[in-house]
């Protein structure tokens, strides 16, 4: 809603391209979770990736993925795409800047609170 008031959309347009009327809309804005088809709809509507915000807290909170000696990682093969967890977003790497610059996690504490590897947290210190 408040990327609808910034942009300045009409409530016709969003119906007619949501396909509703303004108090499906409505509602809409006021639920806590939307199917994710609504929610495509949404980002194409408003040119804004919604789900980057869930792919963030992926990257940032996943659990450590198992060593590969210790399962066979033939038998383990999905028929999902797979994607690389180290695709770390501008808006990551000022978060984590922002940890060490304001004294509110170490470096060591990023390390191994994110799972960042020592080398990109120190390539990011230098760049950035």
């Amino acid at each position: 809603q408040k990327e609808v008031n910034t942009k300045q959309i009409e409530i016709v347009r969003i119906c007619n391209f949501m396909n509703c009327n303004e108090k499906e809309v409505n509602d809409m804005y006021r639920e806590a979770d939307l199917p994710t088809n609504v929610l495509l709809k949404w980002c194409k509507l408003l040119e804004y990736d919604f789900f980057r915000i869930y792919s963030q807290h992926l990257i940032l909170f996943s659990s450590p993925k198992q060593n590969a000696n210790t399962t066979d990682s033939k038998e383990n093969k999905s028929s999902l795409p797979n994607y690389r967890k180290n695709l770390y977003t501008k808006e990551i790497i000022k978060f984590v800047l922002e940890l060490v610059r304001t004294g509110k996690k170490t470096k060591a504490q990023i390390i191994e609170e994110y799972k960042i590897p020592k080398n990109t947290l120190l390539k990011w210190i230098e760049k950035y």
